[in-house]
């Protein structure tokens, strides 16, 4: 059986002592939230503060974005070998990153190669654009994204993959959860087609987009949804452990 995930992505938000506030304010109630994994990706300035925060709880940490090579002339980029001290997991392909960096799914395939060969858990983002989605292309693009990231990569059940509908991002217009499952389940048989069907059915698979805790309880009821990736509710302590704290209650119920 699938652990339920959620991962609290931050993006460019907090400096080191409001990450560590922020931690503080839901450290000790996350920390009592069984049977759901639980992960903070704060900025990279603040991973080494927190890991000493958390340190002896549940809670792992995450990365938001890592380069593709271990070390060399890449000023501003961040390494796997630098992250792997501090963290267990790292987000790649965010729509964000495709948007306003210019990411391929080339560059995205390079990346999530050496996340799972550092020893790093690769949260891989895939999602379709609003004009995509009206005009009936989201298997079309989530088909091309995967198999684009994931080719000749060996089967790995460390695998996430986050459908992160992008006209949802920080919009407050969420996915339904019948949308959201019947696109999760979607990417779990392009999954098994790439790799195979047992590898396929061990794969975490989250939904993202304006989750909060008002509507979690619709995205963790579904089959395939096996927890969600949290964008600005994870900024504020009552509602990321609301979220985990549902997810724990509904998933356990099933």
């Amino acid at each position: 059986m699938r652990k339920p995930l959620i991962v609290g992505n931050w993006k460019m938000n907090t400096n080191i002592p409001q990450a560590m506030s922020l931690v503080q304010a839901m450290l000790a109630d996350l920390d009592k939230i069984p049977l759901v994994e639980k992960v903070l990706c704060p900025p990279f300035v603040s991973l080494s503060a927190i890991k000493e925060l958390v340190k002896g709880t549940s809670i792992r940490l995450g990365a938001q974005n890592m380069y593709f090579k271990d070390q060399g002339a890449y000023t501003g980029e961040i390494s796997p070998l630098m992250l792997i001290d501090s963290c267990d997991f790292v987000i790649l392909g965010h729509s964000e990153r495709r948007q306003y960096f210019a990411e391929t799914d080339e560059l995205i395939n390079k990346k999530v190669r050496i996340a799972l060969e550092s020893g790093l858990t690769p949260i891989l983002c895939v999602g379709e654009k609003l004009e995509e989605n009206e005009a009936n292309r989201t298997e079309e693009v989530i088909t091309r994204q995967i198999r684009e990231a994931l080719a000749s990569i060996k089967p790995s059940n460390k695998l996430v993959i986050a459908y992160e509908p992008i006209w949802a991002i920080g919009t407050g217009k969420a996915a339904t959860g019948k949308q959201a499952n019947t696109t999760i389940n979607l990417i779990r048989s392009t999954v098994a087609n790439i790799w195979d069907q047992d590898t396929a059915k061990s794969v975490r698979l989250l939904y993202g987009g304006s989750v909060t805790g008002a509507n979690i309880a619709e995205f963790i009821v579904e089959a395939e949804i096996d927890g969600a990736l949290v964008g600005g509710a994870s900024l504020k302590a009552n509602d990321f452990v609301s979220i985990v704290s549902q997810t724990a209650v509904l998933k356990a119920a099933k």
